[in-house]
Formats: C-alpha cells, structure tokens, sequence
C-alpha cells in the first residue's frame, strides 16, 4: 500500500476547502469578545490532519454528495474535534502543554478561557448544522443533528473520555479498551463518515450500515495507531506530548498487549474495514485511501 500523489493533491485541496470555511465560520477577532474569538481561531485553526473532514468528503463521493454541504457538515465536526481537544489538554484532564506543535490553549491563553472555547466551538458546530440546508428535507437533516450531539455526548466522546479518566492506573482488557475507544475516539469518526453520507443521494439502510462498520473499524485503528505513536514517535514528530500515555499510567492497547500485537491488531481492523467497502466498488476509492493513510501514517 502506497499513499499516491493523486491521493496527496486530493487530502490537500480538501484540507483547504475545510480550513477556509473553517476561517469563514468561526467568528472574527474584532468582534468583542475578542480574547475569547482569538482564542476560538488558535485552537481551530492552521494545523491537523482533519482526518475527520477528509472522510465525511470521501463518504459524500460514495452518495454522490454536493461538496459544499459536506464541507459543512465536515467542518462541524472538527469544531467538535477542536473542542474536545482543548478541553482534553485542561490541567484537571490530561494536563498537557503541546497540542500541533503548539502551546495548548489553556497555556497560551488561560485555563477558564480554554474551557469557554470548548464551550463555544461546541455551540458554534451545531449553529451550522442548523443554518445550511445540508439534506433535502427537513426530517433528515434533523437526524443529522442528533447523530452528531450522540456522537459528542455521555453516549460517544464525552462518555469516551470519562472511561478514559476512571480507568488511570488499571489494566483493561482488550474488550474494555475497545468499549471505551468505540466512544471517545470512535464515534466523531463514525460520524463524519455516515454524516458526510448523508449529504448525498439517500444510501439503503444496508449500504449506511456497511460505511458505519467501515468507520467504526478504522476508528479502532486510528487509536491502536495513536497508541503505538504514542510510544516510538518524538515530540517534534506528534506534535504533542510523546510518552504521555505511560507517563499518565493510562490504559492503552501497547500497554495491554504490547506494540507488535498492538500493529496485528490495527492490520486486521484496516482489513476488515476495507471489505466493509466491497459493495461500492470504485465510489469509495478515497475512503480506502484514507483507510491507508490513517493506518500507515507515522504521526
């Protein structure tokens, strides 16, 4: 498997499109309150590999979605993604001082600043959801809605990361982890996938079904992925705290199972969410591409 430059131009262009409306969407910094807009576009913009994005647009080619509502729907996620972010690197969650090579939110601003930027990134995702026309009724664009407040809530990421935060100090098995990254990392990818879906020409319930098993195996994988990273890659590389895992005595897949079963085990997720593509044939090419990135990826 080869990331080919085909590939590249298309992450790139795609990047773009998100980080301009990204730069549309999040308010300007002279309009008051102007510290907390200033910190809003620190913590949004001008870094990430907005992976999550990037597979809301390549499920919208599956569906044969219009790109400007996915990039809509694209950009609400990584609003939520940012937020969740800011809120993790807080003193009383992660307590990390580097986030994208940068310094994290609450150390370049404040930590009540952070929090309220968590706070108006989240409000601000669902503004857009709200405002454009992103389906061709008015039913399914409200199912759109509640499919990303689940996403973000006690039932996916919030839920995920306070697994994360009681299981400090434990050992989990391999179900357990797989519980625990199926919400906190999972589901926003889940997500982006079915959403960026849902931009297009209505899929059957089956063919939904199939881009969900798709996302939530390559979710699972991105965090066996993340974990390994986590323990061979540098500082400069992640942009972010190398070792912070271990050094937190968090329950991680390398902690449970070490970094070679740990690879096997991201292998056979890529795997399986490959075959979950089978039945769209060349319609989801980008999405097994982006299967390859977020498997191979070295950061």
């Amino acid at each position: 498997m080869t990331i080919t430059n085909d590939f590249q131009s298309w992450v790139a262009a795609h990047q773009q499109r998100i980080e301009a409306q990204l730069q549309a969407s999040l308010p300007v910094v002279d309009i008051a309150p102007r510290r907390l807009h200033e910190a809003m576009r620190y913590a949004a913009l001008g870094s990430g590999k907005r992976v999550r994005p990037l597979l809301a647009y390549a499920a919208g080619e599956v569906a044969n979605a219009d790109i400007q509502r996915v990039t809509i729907a694209g950009t609400a996620v990584e609003l939520i993604h940012a937020y969740s972010l800011v809120h993790d690197d807080l003193p009383s969650m992660d307590d990390d001082v580097l986030r994208r090579g940068k310094p994290t939110c609450h150390v370049e601003f404040d930590e009540a600043t952070a929090l309220l930027v968590g706070d108006a990134l989240q409000s601000l995702a669902f503004q857009l959801l709200a405002e454009y026309r992103l389906a061709d009724n008015a039913t399914e664009q409200l199912e759109m809605i509640k499919l990303l407040a689940i996403a973000a809530g006690s039932r996916g990421m919030a839920g995920g990361q306070a697994i994360d935060l009681a299981s400090v100090g434990a050992m989990l098995t391999l179900p357990e982890l797989e519980f625990m990254h199926i919400h906190k990392t999972g589901a926003l990818i889940r997500a982006a996938t079915v959403l960026g879906a849902r931009c297009g020409s209505a899929l059957s319930a089956q063919e939904l079904a199939a881009l969900d098993h798709f996302a939530k195996c390559i979710g699972l994988a991105f965090q066996v992925v993340d974990d390994v990273l986590d323990t061979e890659a540098t500082t400069v590389t992640l942009g972010k705290t190398a070792g912070k895992d271990a050094e937190q005595n968090k329950p991680t897949y390398v902690s449970a199972v070490g970094v070679a079963e740990s690879r096997r085990l991201a292998a056979e997720l890529h795997e399986q969410a490959r075959a979950a593509l089978e039945r769209f044939g060349e319609r989801a090419t980008r999405l097994r591409e982006l299967s390859d990135f977020i498997v191979l990826r070295k950061f």
